[in-house]
């Protein structure tokens, strides 16, 4: 097995972790524009390198927004998203009060 591109090493171990993770809006309600979902991905970009994770693809809609995540196995998955969820809905309700 060679090291490819998207296998990561770590001090004892050699992993490729990946995370397809789909948040919805409350009742599905279309309250993504091209600036909210620009503004998201930058939030979802900071938090990932917080726990030394890559956000390898973002997308969304008006009503919700696909990630995959590359992350190491010392970061729990309920973590990630807890903070991905919580740091995104408040950092974009102060930015875009409407």
């Amino acid at each position: 097995m060679g090291i490819g591109e998207n296998v990561r090493t770590g001090r004892h171990c050699v992993f490729r972790m990946h995370v397809h993770l789909v948040f919805v809006t409350k009742y599905r309600h279309s309250v993504f524009a091209d600036r909210h979902l620009t503004r998201c991905e930058e939030i979802m970009r900071s938090v990932c390198e917080d726990f030394e994770a890559a956000l390898v693809e973002f997308n969304g809609e008006a009503n919700h927004v696909h990630l995959l995540v590359n992350f190491p196995p010392k970061v729990a998955v309920s973590k990630l998203v807890n903070s991905l969820k919580g740091v995104s809905s408040r950092r974009l309700r102060q930015e875009f009060p409407e």
